[in-house]
Formats: C-alpha cells, structure tokens, sequence
C-alpha cells in the first residue's frame, strides 16, 4: 500500500513523538514518562493502521505493552502500584538496565486476560515470554527496550523517515552495535551476588504485592 507525502507525514510525527517519549523515559524514567511512552506507541500503531496498512501487532512486546496500557488507561488508580527503581539502588543486582519498572503480577495477569479473544490464544504465550517474571512482580522494562528495537526496524523497513534528536541518537546507538556485531536485544535477566532475586525485589514492593 503506497502512501503519500501528508499520510507518512502523520506516521512520522507519531513515530517521532515515540522515539521523544522513549529517550524520556530512559533518561529520567517515572510513572509519567512510562504512561506517555505507552500512549505514543499506542498512538503509533493507530496511525501504521490507518496510513500504512502495517501495525504492530506480529511483536510480542507490543501486544503486552498493549494490555497494560489499557488495563492503566481505564483504570487509573492501578498507577500507583508501579514501581520504577535505579538499579544502582538495589546493590545485591546485576542487569544490563540502568532501570527496572515493577508491575504486581497480578496486575499482569489481569492485562493480559483483557487481550482480544481473536488474539488470546495465539498471543498469550509469547506476551508471558515477552515480560521478566519474578514471583509476585514483573519487570517490564527489558519488554520496554526490545520494544523500541522493533519500532525502529519497522519504521525503518517501511521507509519513513524521522529527524527528532531522540530518533537520530536511537538510530546512531543501533548503527554502532551493527558496526560492532553487538545484539541490538537485551535478555534483561537479573541476577543477585547473593539471595534471590525474587525477594530483593518483593522487597521493593512490600507495601503493594
């Protein structure tokens, strides 16, 4: 499907306005920058639809990304139940993010029971795969990150061109690591010198797990 220059236009802004949101929330991440980051990629995907006949929908870290932002979306109070944390805070940890973005996993189960029924039975497994569970809480950030990976590779096999800062130093980090044959992917494991994981991080969410 051809679009024109107005349609890749509406495609590029929104693109654009993800890859904003995103370096936002990599830089200094909190609950607000992780509700418009989710609204950006939700408004993306509206827009590939509409002008591209693309979406995101064959990304697993998309489809849970989704759930939770609808889930948040239609009711707001359960946003007080995320925790975001410096990974330097939790001495005990090693991960390769600076960052870790905690969902109760109840709160994860119950996102995705709201996956469309169309989508239910193919999608749950590979959504479950996409988040780092861990006992009672979820780290959605490694889903964050790989998810951005995957925008950027579609956006750029569709031939939509971007020029905000955020997309342009995205787009220099994903070129070095081609340069130097690093993954552009992160497992997001987490592993403690000591303990379990599971603990140091129900720790952090005593007051809501």
């Amino acid at each position: 499907m051809k679009t024109n220059h107005s349609e890749q236009s509406v495609v590029a802004s929104a693109a654009d306005r993800f890859f904003r949101a995103y370096e936002a929330h990599c830089v200094a991440p909190d609950v607000d920058t992780l509700f418009n980051l989710l609204n950006a990629l939700h408004s993306l995907n509206d827009k590939l639809k509409k002008t591209c006949n693309a979406d995101l929908f064959d990304l697993k870290e998309f489809v849970a990304l989704k759930a939770l932002r609808n889930l948040f979306h239609h009711e707001e109070e359960l946003r007080s139940e995320i925790r975001v944390v410096a990974s330097r805070d939790l001495p005990p940890i090693l991960t390769d993010l600076l960052f870790l973005c905690l969902v109760p996993s109840g709160l994860v189960e119950k996102s995705i029971r709201g996956i469309e029924k169309k989508r239910k039975t193919q999608d749950e497994p590979l959504v479950r795969n996409a988040l780092k569970w861990y006992g009672n809480v979820v780290n959605i950030n490694p889903c964050i990150f790989n998810c951005a990976v995957h925008v950027f590779q579609k956006i750029r096999s569709i031939g939509i061109e971007l020029h905000s800062d955020a997309y342009i130093d995205f787009r220099e980090s994903y070129e070095f690591e081609e340069n130097e044959g690093h993954d552009h992917f992160i497992t997001g494991d987490i592993a403690c010198h000591a303990g379990s994981v599971e603990h140091v991080l129900q720790t952090v969410f005593a007051d809501v797990v």
